[in-house]
């Protein structure tokens, strides 16, 4: 076994180019530049139609956003809109389902949720999480459970997780 050279790994992704998925993620307030640019290199890897980042949520170009995304912030399509709240009912017009995710009184775990096409994944703010007027505006609420003490896992990172999992899920109703 050998590793791929980054020349051979290009190659095969111009070889078998993948169309986005139906998948669509909404960042609500995002306080850190970082998490934005992770979120742009992991929607990359999961490929997600588009990202609206709304509110104070940052949007490239920005040297922080490019640190973590590697070149992700120019390949994924993104918009950027103050009001969350108009994002999602132009998504919903559109047929969207409105995930969040986020901690409600009706979450369920991500690794139990399917979710319907066209979908949109809502993230929140790392201190106060998704706009209370946001959250009554979605379909669905998922979380991911703790086993620490801590409550929640960063953006980003939570991102990664429920993110593959969509892709898997949609892979699977696309084959």
């Amino acid at each position: 076994m050998r590793k791929l050279t980054h020349k051979e790994i290009v190659s095969r992704q111009e070889a078998f180019p993948q169309k986005p998925l139906a998948f669509t993620v909404i960042l609500n307030n995002i306080r850190s530049l970082h998490n934005v640019g992770s979120v742009f290199r992991t929607a990359d890897g999961v490929g997600v139609e588009k990202i609206w980042l709304c509110g104070i949520t940052g949007y490239p170009p920005d040297s922080q956003i490019a640190k973590t995304a590697l070149g992700a912030e120019t390949r994924v399509l993104w918009d950027h809109a103050y009001d969350a709240k108009e994002v999602i009912c132009d998504l919903k017009k559109k047929g969207y389902q409105i995930v969040l995710l986020e901690q409600t009184d009706k979450s369920i775990s991500y690794h139990e949720f399917i979710p319907k096409l066209p979908v949109c994944l809502v993230l929140g703010n790392e201190i106060e999480g998704v706009d209370d007027d946001v959250v009554a505006l979605s379909d669905a609420s998922v979380e991911i459970e703790m086993a620490g003490h801590k409550n929640s896992l960063n953006v980003g990172v939570a991102f990664g997780i429920v993110g593959y999992h969509f892709r898997n899920c949609i892979k699977e109703i696309n084959s």
